[in-house]
């Protein structure tokens, strides 16, 4: 299998809903290394994974729409914890959203999988894999 890996950061703010979150059920900050992995078999017919200009540019259009935001704000985050996990999650969907509309070039379309990967610190992450 073949990859590639592209990264941007993200700082966000949120706050969790469960005694597992101790003090981080109060509102607080978070600032992420965001890692977006694209995968594939065999490579396109220009011997690449994916164009690593486009990968660039759409993942930072993915973090770009939550970059600066209270993520307790956002509709489309109500009532979920925004844990490391689930945001990788939503990031690595709204990367094959934009793979499969082409933004990516026809080439992506052959992709295997994307993983994404939040580095909360130099010692902790979390990873969400997906097939396309």
């Amino acid at each position: 299998m073949f990859s590639i890996t592209v990264r941007d950061h993200l700082m966000i703010a949120h706050s969790f809903t469960g005694e597992v979150f101790g003090p981080a059920q109060r509102l607080h900050g978070a600032t992420f290394l965001v890692d977006a992995t694209f995968r594939r078999a065999e490579l396109d017919a220009d011997n690449i994974v994916v164009d690593i200009g486009l990968a660039t540019s759409e993942l930072g259009g993915v973090v770009g729409e939550l970059n600066y935001r209270n993520l307790d704000d956002e509709p489309a985050f109500a009532g979920i914890n925004t844990s490391t996990e689930a945001l990788a999650k939503v990031i690595a969907d709204r990367l094959a959203d934009r793979v499969h509309a082409g933004a990516l070039g026809e080439g992506a379309r052959g992709l295997a999988g994307i993983t994404v990967t939040l580095h909360e610190s130099h010692i902790a992450w979390a990873s969400f894999e997906r097939t396309l």
